[in-house]
């Protein structure tokens, strides 16, 4: 899918520098952060899913250890 992408002109800069220093294009660094935020993301709702499915799990117990 094709897309805009409409950045301030103080991230341009800084991506267009951070490409340069890092030998690849604006556009492969854009793929890998949204790689990067994606796969982030997915790892913290399973680590909020599977800390809700112990809390109430464990609910009981807590309360009477209270």
């Amino acid at each position: 899918m094709a897309m805009n992408l409409r950045l301030r002109d103080d991230q341009t800069e800084a991506l267009k520098q951070r490409a340069e220093q890092e030998g690849t294009s604006m556009h492969a660094l854009l793929l890998k952060a949204v790689d990067d935020y994606l796969a982030r993301t997915a790892q913290e709702a399973i680590v909020r899913k599977t800390a809700m499915e112990q809390a109430a799990k464990w609910h009981e117990l807590m309360e009477r250890l209270k």
